[in-house]
């Protein structure tokens, strides 16, 4: 009883911290240097040298160490500050900002329609490893914008509205646990041999962690895009063909929302997918590119006011 209790004091989110570190992250965008979570990339690395073996036990290991340590630590900074208001609204700020990618998606996905704007795709297909794994030198212009504008959708949701519901449910541990997941799943959760077992758990436990900001993101893109009946379409009718249970949601749902087509075959650096149609549209183009950014900030927005929500909530309770 006596630990529940601790643990409880441990998660409890903050509203105002929440709000602040999206401030922040609107302002400020990621660090350019010493990026918090590529100290979790790093201590991930560090874990692998220790824990690789082909197979989904040990990455079942790799991934429940990785996410209980970093899960921990955020519960051990946590809860001395529990019944200090301030302090937990700082704590809770300043690792709301860290994990957020939000704005910084945002700035990157202008770049990228800017350079298509003046006829730079070199310039445009440099910019695409910043957004996605897929293999910049076999994408012509056309692809260029499917790409960047099927990553917009995914890391709107992956980026901000998950961050911030989990930080809404589960305080600052949430947040980390929520990013430690996302980072190992970004790491090594690929179809390829040498992570296709090993990466197996790290892949569907940031599946789970998804579930559920991956619907309320698809619900503000409803709610907010410029087609709803066409976003509840796509979403309904062709998100469960998607190879991710998560991504096809938010994917679908931006489709179907601005009138446009994505899919189709899709090539990364050791594989190629043959991805189901999403929307029933036209192929994307940089326009489209420039709408998708500001649905996104508007989703991401939504989510602010959903977590913040969550969060007042649930402190009123604890």
């Amino acid at each position: 009883m006596r630990a529940r209790g601790w643990w409880a004091a441990a998660v409890r989110p903050s509203p105002a911290g929440l709000l602040i570190g999206y401030l922040v992250d609107c302002a400020l965008g990621d660090p350019r240097r010493g990026h918090p979570v590529a100290g979790i990339g790093a201590l991930a690395s560090a874990v692998q040298r220790h824990t690789y073996a082909d197979s989904r036990i040990a990455g079942s290991a790799h991934c429940a160490l990785c996410v209980a340590s970093i899960g921990v630590a955020g519960a051990l900074a946590a809860r001395p500050l529990a019944a200090n208001g301030t302090a937990r609204t700082l704590l809770t700020a300043a690792v709301t900002w860290a994990v957020l990618g939000g704005t910084t998606l945002i700035r990157v996905g202008n770049d990228v329609a800017d350079c298509l704007e003046s006829d730079d795709v070199p310039g445009a297909r440099e910019l695409i490893p910043s957004l996605c794994g897929r293999d910049p030198d076999a994408l012509d212009e056309p692809g260029i914008c499917r790409a960047a504008l099927e990553s917009v959708a995914e890391n709107t949701s992956d980026a901000t509205v998950g961050a911030l519901v989990w930080g809404a449910l589960a305080g600052v541990p949430g947040l980390l646990i929520y990013r430690t997941a996302n980072t190992l799943d970004a790491m090594i959760g690929h179809r390829n041999a040498r992570y296709n077992r090993f990466g197996w758990a790290a892949a569907r436990f940031d599946d789970v962690l998804n579930i559920l900001p991956a619907r309320i993101a698809g619900a503000l893109v409803v709610a907010a895009g410029p087609d709803r009946r066409g976003a509840v379409l796509a979403w309904r009718r062709d998100a469960p063909a998607h190879p991710s249970p998560n991504a096809g949601v938010v994917e679908a749902s931006f489709a179907g929302a601005l009138g446009i087509g994505l899919g189709g075959i899709t090539v990364y650096l050791h594989r190629t997918e043959n991805r189901p149609t999403l929307g029933d549209g036209r192929a994307p183009t940089s326009t489209d590119l420039r709408a998708a950014l500001a649905l996104s900030r508007q989703v991401q927005v939504g989510a602010l006011a959903t977590a913040t929500a969550i969060a007042w909530w649930r402190a009123r309770r604890s």
